[in-house]
């Protein structure tokens, strides 16, 4: 049985939930379905201005649509070049996840199907998200959260992130434009040597690096007091990878839910001479100082 002041306590919290359903900034949005109680078939209109965020939804009841958006407008035409990838988290339930454009629904990730924690994507012309809550007699243990991205379908090794263009991923080579492109605007650029190749299709490569000019995020640390370089983990079709331990790579590529993904990786003797025939010429987009560090050009 509860004390008076027990009673009283759980009563101010339930009226702070009951106050407070929803957060959200302009990237990421959290909110609660016991708003939607009275009047299940409402649907709430959730807007987010960001490239990356995550949704959390608590007793999911009813129906949200999440428009997304980048936090900059791209330029007239390319905004049919944006993807929008979702990851679910593992323990994600209670809801459907639909592609909504004009009324009509197309399943993206049944409730079921959302605990594999596989990363879907659909262009952003082609709709919004539209979360339906599944029935349930009892919500309280039902929580809806996934991860979002908008990923250009277009651009330096855009064709080797294999969630954007399923069953169609090739190991066709970079162009001479793209590799130096690349080394400027990818996530990570760095060369080194493959150590060690996964046994799945999709495994991540072991790798060491010799040389790192940027990361966007830590996937790469740096080796032991007595060991250079860096050493992490690059997700690669096992078709497109080189042999352990033999040439060295200019490797680079973009990070998506904090995994690192192989795009352009010529042989670095190979790119070292695009790059010094692209210096003599005056187009090189940025320069690489001998510290491994890039500046812009």
């Amino acid at each position: 049985m509860l004390r008076p002041w027990g009673a009283l306590w759980i009563t101010a919290v339930l009226l702070c939930m009951a106050g407070a359903q929803y957060s959200s900034d302009q990237c990421s949005w959290r909110g609660s379905g016991l708003s939607h109680e009275s009047h299940r078939r409402d649907v709430e209109q959730v807007y987010l201005r960001c490239s990356q965020g995550s949704l959390e939804w608590l007793y999911p009841t009813g129906a949200i649509i999440i428009n997304l958006r980048p936090n900059t407008e791209p330029p007239s035409g390319h905004m049919a070049g944006l993807h929008v990838c979702i990851k679910p988290h593992p323990l994600s339930q209670g809801s459907h996840v639909f592609l909504e454009n004009n009324g009509d629904l197309r399943m993206l990730l049944a409730e079921k199907d959302q605990a594999q924690g596989t990363v879907t994507c659909f262009s952003l012309a082609e709709g919004a998200l539209f979360v339906e809550s599944v029935p349930q007699a009892d919500i309280s243990r039902r929580i809806t959260a996934f991860q979002y991205e908008l990923v250009p379908s277009q651009g330096p090794g855009a064709h080797m992130y294999p969630y954007l263009h399923p069953g169609l991923v090739t190991c066709k080579p970079c162009s001479d434009e793209e590799v130096l492109m690349a080394v400027c605007t990818s996530d990570f650029a760095g060369s080194g040597i493959f150590r060690g190749v996964g046994s799945k299709n999709r495994s991540p490569a072991a790798v060491t690096l010799s040389r790192l000019f940027r990361q966007k995020s830590r996937v790469f640390a740096r080796g032991a007091a007595r060991k250079r370089g860096w050493g992490g983990r690059i997700n690669v079709p096992s078709q497109c990878i080189g042999h352990p331990g033999g040439d060295e790579y200019l490797l680079t590529g973009s990070v998506h839910f904090g995994e690192a993904w192989l795009g352009c990786a010529p042989r670095y003797k190979d790119f070292l001479r695009l790059y010094v025939r692209a210096q003599r010429a005056g187009t090189n987009p940025c320069e690489i100082d001998t510290n491994g560090e890039i500046s812009s050009g």
